[in-house]
């Protein structure tokens, strides 16, 4: 007999790891998802990635580009399952013109960096961010470092 995996019992379903190493994250911004059924029953099975995902902003909208729901064998029989749709963002229009501002002005992007569930409903947190060169790489992978280091000698003590 197959093992079943452990249904996810966190809130979190998945994080975009890389986006802290290849960004420096400004602003976070909390959005609904429009999304249909059997991904949200995908989601609830824990087959979501954020890997390559950011948010495009076009005709006063926000959409998630890049997000890979996997589809469950049984649960979308009857129709087609496109597992990397552009996917609708639920904001205000002021979220979103703020956004739009910040894109065109000060040169940020807008990037997913988790998917989670709040009171049975999926929430993106979308974050502002600009892109970091290789030397702010390295510095912050540095800090990191030493920080355990400095962790290490402090419990040794």
């Amino acid at each position: 007999m197959a093992k079943k995996k452990p249904k996810n019992t966190g809130n979190t379903i998945c994080l975009n790891k890389k986006a802290k190493h290849e960004y420096s994250i400004q602003d976070k911004i909390e959005a609904g998802l429009q999304l249909t059924g059997w991904e949200v029953k995908s989601l609830r099975e824990g087959r979501g990635q954020l890997v390559d995902s950011y948010v495009i902003l076009k005709n006063g909208e926000a959409w998630l580009v890049g997000a890979h729901f996997t589809p469950l064998k049984t649960a979308c029989t009857h129709a087609f399952a496109d597992p990397t749709r552009e996917r609708k963002l639920l904001l205000h229009r002021r979220e979103i013109q703020r956004l739009e501002n910040a894109v065109q002005a000060k040169g940020f992007t807008c990037i997913a960096m988790a998917l989670y569930w709040k009171n049975d409903l999926v929430k993106c947190e979308i974050a502002l961010a600009k892109g970091k060169q290789l030397h702010d790489k390295r510095a912050t992978e540095k800090d990191r470092d030493w920080g355990r280091q400095k962790q290490r000698l402090m419990a040794a003590k």
